[in-house]
């Protein structure tokens, strides 16, 4: 079944967490993981985003960056990234980092995410 496996570039953890949005609301312009920018507040996850991953018709697995590289990861791929899984033997690059980092807001990911979705649905 086909998965999508959304990879934060931050590591697990309670400290790491406190570290992370303490981060996020000290300097948010150097924090390194858009993926966490876009899709959580300092602490929460933002409403909209609960909603496409309600509607989104696939499951969803969360990793950080320190459970990636011990399970998934042997390309040393650039973090954050958004991937499909059950395609094939190695999870496909749905969205890479650098596409990440430049998307403007929450809306513009769920758009972007519709779009690749409906086409690896096809």
């Amino acid at each position: 079944m086909r998965t999508l496996i959304f990879v934060y570039n931050a590591d697990g953890g309670l400290l790491n967490a406190a570290r992370d949005a303490v981060h996020k609301l000290v300097s948010p312009a150097t924090y390194p993981c858009s993926l966490c920018a876009l899709t959580y507040g300092a602490v929460a996850k933002r409403p909209a985003w609960s909603a496409f991953l309600e509607n989104v018709g696939l499951p969803a697995l969360f990793l950080y960056r320190d459970e990636f590289r011990s399970t998934l990861d042997t390309r040393d791929l650039p973090l954050p990234a958004i991937l499909i899984g059950g395609t094939g033997p190695v999870p496909e690059v749905l969205v890479s980092a650098s596409e990440l980092d430049g998307l403007a807001d929450l809306d513009a990911l769920i758009g972007l995410l519709e779009a690749r979705v409906a086409r690896v649905n096809r």
